[in-house]
């Protein structure tokens, strides 16, 4: 069950609800530059070797779509995985919304969404007309103006360190890579095989070396067939073989680090609003932002608090409505909000809970059919990996 958002702990890091330090994706790229020697970070997450030996080389996988509950549901299917977690692997949180998009801020700038100003799939910018689809970005707003904040990726090249970023070749240059994710050498890698290689490129150059490599396959399953189906299982037989992989060729003197960017949850087509057959969802709605498991609610002029009270009643036990204020106040998108990043969140903010979702299958139709879903603020969405190995080559 969703609780309250972590608060900031004095060593940087995050308290979960029951008082336990755990930390954010946020706090990932920061750590591993401490460890790497990187002046201005700290290592909140405590990746340092317990024996103190110098760090000089990490790489990070970043699965999308692996949530903490569904590794240690699934160690049938993710055994390497799995014994990384049952060495000392823990939770953290990936934040709110738990999507792709807000994740990839917060993991490439170490801030949460109120200050990078990503905060959710599609969401308003002002002066804007439509809304912004974050991860296509088929919009003329330039995504350095979007997302000022300097990356990690940006400060660990600026240091001397070789930074490298692994992922299709079809997201370099993306919006949303240049927004979030921007400052890294991108070599390209379409399959696991090329993705090794690359790693294996980069450990071999002299000096401090980061390499971030991004896994999407998992999320793309579970999203298509559900996050319980067998293709979801098949599928993270392959993360967990890529892993594997990795872990060969991370020198002594190294780090694995592997995360993930948000959970999932499947909704069953009946546990599903749909907007554009619910009159008391709509009226009043200027614009509906957001994705099924976490939406932006941007009413008409002077139609905000009806349309709180409208979604409030409609979706009852299965959604916590708040206003924009009251999200903000509650430190949903962390604990500061800019004034820019301000109207961008929603006049009303739903996060589902259990198994339900708000659809739009007259606009959305592709996006209603799916199975699996994930951006609210429940266990199994909010909670991803953090397992660490060091280098045995």
């Amino acid at each position: 069950m969703s609780g309250p958002a972590p608060a900031a702990t004095e060593s940087g890091g995050t308290r979960f609800p029951d008082g336990s330090g755990g930390g954010t994706l946020a706090d990932v790229l920061p750590s591993a530059a401490a460890v790497l020697g990187v002046p201005g970070y700290r290592d909140s997450l405590g990746l340092a070797r317990p024996d103190g030996q110098r760090i000089g080389k990490v790489v990070v996988v970043l699965v999308d779509g692996l949530g903490w509950n569904l590794l240690r549901a699934s160690a049938h299917a993710a055994p390497f995985l799995s014994s990384m977690a049952d060495a000392g692997g823990r939770p953290i949180t990936a934040g709110f919304p738990s999507t792709t998009v807000t994740s990839m801020a917060s993991f490439g700038t170490g801030v949460t969404a109120g200050q990078h100003g990503l905060v959710g799939y599609t969401f308003a910018l002002p002066g804007q007309g439509a809304l912004l689809n974050a991860l296509r970005w088929h919009s003329p707003a330039d995504p350095l103006d979007v997302q000022p904040v300097p990356t990690v990726f940006e400060r660990l090249a600026d240091a001397g360190v070789d930074t490298v970023h692994v992922a299709l070749r079809s997201f370099e240059g993306s919006g949303l890579t240049r927004a979030a994710l921007r400052g890294a050498r991108y070599p390209g890698a379409d399959t696991m095989g090329e993705a090794v290689q690359a790693t294996a490129e980069s450990m071999a150059r002299p000096g401090p070396g980061l390499v971030y490599v991004y896994s999407g396959d998992l999320d793309n399953v579970g999203h298509v067939r559900g996050c319980g189906s067998a293709g979801w299982a098949a599928q993270l037989e392959h993360v967990d073989l890529l892993v594997r992989h990795l872990s060969r060729i991370v020198p002594p003197d190294g780090l694995l680090v592997v995360t993930a960017d948000h959970g999932m949850v499947d909704v069953a087509p009946g546990d599903r609003f749909d907007f554009d057959h619910e009159p008391l969802l709509s009226a009043g709605v200027q614009a509906l932002g957001g994705e099924p498991r976490a939406r932006h609610v941007y009413a008409r002029p002077g139609a905000a608090q009806d349309v709180l009270g409208a979604w409030r009643e409609r979706l009852g036990p299965a959604a916590e409505v708040l206003s924009r204020e009251e999200a903000v106040e509650r430190g949903w998108f962390g604990p500061q909000v800019s004034s820019s990043v301000l109207p961008r969140i929603g006049d009303v903010v739903a996060a589902l809970t259990g198994r339900w979702a708000v659809v739009s299958s007259t606009a959305h139709p592709r996006e209603a059919r799916l199975v699996g879903y994930h951006g609210s603020r429940t266990d199994d969405e909010t909670l991803v990996p953090l397992v660490v190995a060091a280098g045995q080559s």
